[in-house]
């Protein structure tokens, strides 16, 4: 009686059918995020290996992300057609397999070709799983199952940059690449064993007109819109502080190795513990104030960083880290639900711009780093958080998102002027 039941609803939390789709997206967040951000703790080694600064070397990053960005769109929309499941198997086994190449890549540029290719593939599982909880996981839980499928991709984030670090002291960033893709291969292939196939999932042909309609109605909405500005601001203030944080700490005075660096990366366990505290308090008590304290939670966490002290800086990562997923986990399970037209559309377009975020960020950061070191480079984050906080403050309100924009571009202006970067350089950045 009770599997009958559950074949008419749809899950929640102490359900058994629960266990299959958090196992089953746990093995595909951590293949899809061990992936895409593994090079991060190699990128002072790439820069070396390829006579490469660091705005360079973190295109083996941003080239991925982008591509990423560029895709969960097009991936989203063909996931309506075709089914959440199987577009998920069949971009994470094709990025596996990508991930493969990368090692016989003989220049940075080939290695970016590779990283732009596996990251088409990899957004078949940041646009739809978010779509397919929705579907399948009953509301009261949903704050929970997303918050448990994010921390399943902190922890893939976290594999994959131990595993690379470790791997690359050992055997150079060939060897970690190469040992990384295995394991993403592994659970790819577990993940298309164990994810229970969709039930509440309705095939829709695809008319280009119903999507563009779709689109116009998910960028008309100004609560939606300052959703994707937070989740830009919020992944671009994260990229950039661990993207040259590795740079800050292989050189004087703390010199460590790529495989200590890689151990630093354990602090996402924090960010697998607030992202699961932060759905199932964000259920309880309402998103607003919750999201809001993840942003300020992260803002601390970077000033922290400042000191040239190492245990003033992972005790900064702990913190920031904890803060973003928290801040994440709610914001990512709130777009679907303001939706009012192609949730799984509002979820790729707040994906596209989390990932867009991370990709100019990234790169950007490099610019600050390059030119003032580390204080620079927690100005520009600190701005980035800046604006993902009066966003989420102003979210109760029909603010317009443009009025936010031009309200906050002086400001922008203002501090970055400080540091000698001339307005050009400034306006593209805004």
């Amino acid at each position: 009686m009770t599997a009958t039941l559950t074949e008419t609803r749809p899950l929640r939390h102490s359900d058994l059918g629960m266990r299959r789709v958090r196992l089953g997206l746990f093995a595909a967040g951590l293949a899809t995020f061990a992936l895409l951000y593994s090079p991060q703790p190699l990128l002072p080694l790439l820069s070396t290996a390829f006579r490469a600064g660091p705005a360079a070397a973190s295109l083996a990053m941003s080239a991925g992300t982008g591509a990423l960005a560029v895709a969960i769109i097009p991936v989203s929309s063909l996931s309506e057609v075709l089914g959440r499941r199987r577009v998920m198997t069949v971009s994470v086994l094709i990025a596996a397999v990508c991930g493969l190449a990368e090692p016989l890549s003989p220049s940075l540029a080939v290695l970016v070709a590779v990283r732009v290719l596996q990251g088409f593939a990899l957004a078949g599982v940041p646009a739809v799983a978010m779509a397919y909880l929705a579907e399948e996981v009953e509301g009261g839980s949903l704050g929970r199952a997303m918050g448990l499928y994010i921390a399943g991709n902190a922890i893939g984030g976290l594999s994959g940059r131990i595993i690379a670090g470790v791997l690359a002291s050992h055997g150079g960033w060939r060897v970690a690449t190469a040992g990384v893709s295995g394991l993403a291969l592994a659970c790819a292939v577990a993940f298309a064993v164990l994810l229970p196939r969709s039930r509440f999932f309705t095939p829709v042909p695809f008319r280009l007109r119903v999507l563009l309609g779709g689109l116009r109605q998910n960028l008309a909405d100004t609560r939606l819109l300052r959703l994707y500005l937070i989740g830009f601001a919020l992944m671009g203030a994260f990229v950039a502080v661990y993207n040259y944080l590795t740079f800050r700490l292989s050189a004087a005075p703390f010199g460590l190795p790529p495989a200590a660096i890689g151990a630093l990366f354990t602090v996402y366990l924090a960010g697998t513990f607030s992202s699961t505290q932060a759905g199932r308090l964000a259920d309880r008590l309402g998103r607003y104030g919750v999201l809001a304290a993840g942003i300020a939670v992260t803002f601390g966490g970077v000033a922290l960083t400042l000191p040239a002290s190492l245990a003033a800086i992972v005790a900064g990562l702990v913190v920031l880290t904890a803060g973003f997923f928290a801040a994440h986990s709610v914001a990512s399970s709130w777009v679907p639900k303001l939706a009012r037209v192609a949730p799984a559309q509002a979820s790729a377009l707040y994906l596209c711009l989390y990932y867009v975020g991370s990709s100019i960020a990234g790169s950007v950061g490099g610019v600050f780093y390059a030119r003032g070191g580390w204080p620079s480079t927690v100005l520009f984050v600190a701005v980035l958080l800046a604006v993902a906080l009066v966003s989420a403050l102003t979210l109760r309100r029909r603010l317009p998102v443009l009025a936010l924009l031009v309200t906050m571009h002086p400001l922008v202006l203002r501090k970055l002027e400080q540091h000698r970067l001339d307005a050009l350089h400034v306006r593209d950045l805004v």
